[in-house]
This record gives structure tokens, sequence and C-alpha cells, in this order.
């Protein structure tokens, strides 16, 4: 008589033990439009519903996870209805887990592994259109192993094809982004400045300001006291181009300032995501400024300019330059000290800081070189001055400097003055048409 093995018995995967547990179908859907456009993946995986039946489930017993949408990643952490899966099967309430195919369980070799053991130890099979598989078996967890391996790689060729395009679709100019504000992406795919006139001359008003101010906080003191706000296009949802007028802030200062767009530079590959700083949960985290010798691609000239790329590079080298770091002059800030971070200390050649102590009720600076208590621990510091003395010989300098074309600089710095005045007044009346 020929014994027959356990796998050569059909059905033998599955018992009673597995059909007074339940049957979990995992549906899962990677963008809306997939769930839009291609209709045909969702239902055939809601046909798995009927495939649990045949293989012996009651209808009350079968349970759907269907995956939200847009939460569909590589990692577990981000998708809900695969933790939920594992919850259930760490419960011992799962008897079969149904797919379309196991890449749609996981792409992660972390996350498949985990699946594979946790049904190992509580007795749970798996199953897709090709066959039902028994993770405590040597042969079926092989071929789940190796079936996690080839979806694991496919997910890596299919990104790496799809970052090789978006570079060299890149490197020709071609690939679209989101566009900063003051522009946008007509139907022909051209990029242009924004067609209301506001928005241009609130964009305008920021370089002129910041050229004459020197400091970020001081352009967002201006806008904030002058009550001018940003125009902003909607970039999604069912208003998408709507523009709408917010508040400033500094954040969205600091990255207008920093876009090489406004200097007409078309710009990829400015930011990278660093694997370290980046929260599974949210895939737009982590990302970190690359220097401009690690952008992927810089061409000039392609998108029309608010500014010039020398007044550009001449931004970023003031915004480098007032970093509060010891190389660095920093920003200028309030105090009646005259030549701070200007000031350098004869004996060691570090820049020396400005200290105020108070005097008769009034405010007192003076210059102090502590880098050497600060770093080393000294018991002093290296020289401290009073700032009367450095003030008034600056001042002196600067007055005899500035005495042969004093007419010149006055002049100057009125039409400054009334050319500012006229930007106000233009913008207030673009705000008053906009109003009527």
């Amino acid at each position: 008589m020929t014994s027959v093995m356990a796998w050569e018995r059909p059905g033998s995967k599955i018992d009673d033990r597995h059909l007074q547990r339940l049957a979990v179908i995992y549906i899962r859907q990677s963008t809306r439009q997939q769930l839009v456009e291609h209709q045909e993946s969702t239902r055939l995986q809601y046909a798995l519903v009927d495939r649990a039946v045949a293989l012996g489930w009651q209808a009350d017993r079968i349970l759907v996870i269907d995956e939200d949408l847009g939460k569909s990643g590589s990692s577990a952490v981000a998708r809900t209805g695969f933790q939920r899966l594992v919850s259930e099967i760490g419960l011992d309430h799962v008897g079969l887990v149904l797919g379309i195919e196991m890449s749609r369980l996981a792409r992660s070799g972390r996350d498949w592994y985990q699946l594979i053991e946790l049904c190992a130890l509580s007795g749970a099979v798996l199953a897709d259109t090709d066959g039902v598989y028994d993770p405590t078996e040597y042969n079926d967890r092989l071929l789940l192993g190796l079936k996690g391996t080839m979806s694991e790689a496919e997910l890596h060729l299919i990104k790496q094809r799809m970052w090789s395009g978006r570079l060299n679709k890149a490197r020709r100019g071609e690939l679209a982004f989101p566009l900063p504000s003051g522009y946008v992406r007509r139907p022909s795919g051209k990029v242009a400045f924004d067609p209301d006139e506001q928005v241009q001359t609130v964009i305008r008003l920021i370089f002129a300001q910041f050229e004459r101010l020197g400091t970020l906080h001081g352009v967002l003191r201006y806008l904030v006291e002058n009550d001018i706000q940003l125009g902003i296009r909607l970039r999604e949802g069912p208003d998408k181009g709507t523009l709408e007028w917010r508040r400033p802030n500094r954040m969205t200062l600091q990255t207008l300032l920093h876009n090489p767009a406004y200097a007409g530079i078309y710009a990829y590959g400015r930011r990278r995501v660093d694997p370290r700083r980046q929260d599974p949960a949210r895939p737009s985290t982590g990302r970190v400024v690359r220097s401009r010798d690690g952008w992927h691609v810089m061409i000039p000239n392609v998108l029309p300019a608010y500014i010039t790329v020398a007044q550009f590079e001449a931004n970023e080298a003031k915004l480098a330059a007032n970093r509060a770091r010891a190389e660095a002059m920093g920003a200028i800030r309030n105090g009646p000290a005259l030549a701070a971070g200007l000031v350098h200390c004869g004996r060691c050649n570090r820049r020396m800081s400005v200290r105020y102590h108070t005097q008769h009720s009034k405010a007192q600076p003076e210059y102090v070189c502590a880098r050497d208590m600060t770093n080393y621990g000294a018991d002093k510091s290296c020289q401290l001055l009073n700032s009367a003395c450095v003030d008034a010989f600056v001042e002196q300098q600067v007055l005899v400097a500035l005495t042969p074309a004093a007419v010149q600089v006055s002049l100057r710095a009125a039409d400054q003055i009334l050319a500012e005045r006229a930007e106000l007044e233009r913008l207030w009346s673009q705000r008053l048409e906009r109003a009527a």
C-alpha cells in the first residue's frame, strides 16, 4: 500500500481549526487615481471573498481589510490596515490570510518575514491566486520567502525606472514641479508670471525690502506692520488654482528667498531625504537641503525671473552671514552698539560679542572677547572694551567718508523713501481695486 504524504492530500493545509477562525482578505490600492481609472484590480481583490467561501469559510467569518488610500507605502508603520492584520494574527483570531498576490501584503523584507513568523506561531495559513501556503512547512516557507524577495526587488526596480525617467526629464528642463508663489503654469506647460498684478507686486516688494533691510525678520516685521499678505495658489482640492491671501510667516519668507526659481533658474534635487530623520508614518518628512554642488540639475534662464542671478547669490550670502555662528558676522540686531559683529579682538583675532549693562537706567553696551571663557573655561575674558570710544571712532570715520557725497547720499535716501511709499500706495490701490 502506497502512503500519501500530507502535502499530497487535497485541502490538507486547511482544517477545522482554521475554519473556526477568521479569513482575512487584505485589499490594497496605491493611489486614488488607481482606484478611479483602474477598477479591475479592485474587482479582483473583492472577488477573493468568493475564493474564501470556496475554501470552506462562512460569509460571516470573512473579514475584509481595505487599506486607507494614500497610506500604502512600502513601510508597515504608515499602513493602519496592515497593523490591524498583524494584531488579529497575534491574537489567534485569523486562520487564513488571503490576497490577490503576496506583494499586496508587504514589499518590505522586514515586514514580510514578521508576517510569516506570526502566521507560523499562530497556525494561520496564507493564500493567493497561485495556492495555499502553510508557513510551518519548509517548502511553503521557502516559496513564501522567494515571493517576498521578488516583491521587494520588483519594488526597487520600479522605483529605479521612475527615478531615471524623472532625472532625464529634469535634465531637459521639462519635469514639472509645484511652482512657488508668483508663478503659474499655462495649459501648454510653459511657466509664466502670475497674471494677478498684486501677487507680482508683493513678491518684488519682498526682495526689495530684503535688499534694503538685510534680515529675514526685518522683512517679516515690515509686511506685518503694513498689513501685506501673500498670494498663494491652491495646489489641490476642489478649488485648485484659486488665489488665496494669507498672512506672512517666517518659514514662507525663508523658502521664498532661498528659491532659485525667482532668479530664472530651473533647479532639481535641492533636497534629499535622510532616512534617519524621516518619520515612516509621514513620507514627506526627513528632507535636508543640499548645497548647490549637490543639486542634480541647475539650468539658468529657463523661468521668468523676478531678480537677477547676482542678486540671488547676494541674498544667499546675506542669509548665510546672518546665521548666529562664530565665523559669521550675524544679523543686525536692535541695540545702541554701532559696530556689533564688526569688532575683532586684537589679541586672538576672534570676533567680539556685545554685552549690555544698565547704568543710570540706560543700557550701556561693551565689546567683550569671551571665547576662552566659553570654550576652555578660562578665569577671565581676553579683553573688554567700552563701546563709547569704539563707536565714536567708527562714527567719525563714516562721516568723513560720506562728507564729499553728503548731498548725493541724502538725495538717494530720499528717493528710496519716495519709491517705497509709491510701491506701498500701488499695492493698496490694487487691494482697493480687488475689493471693489
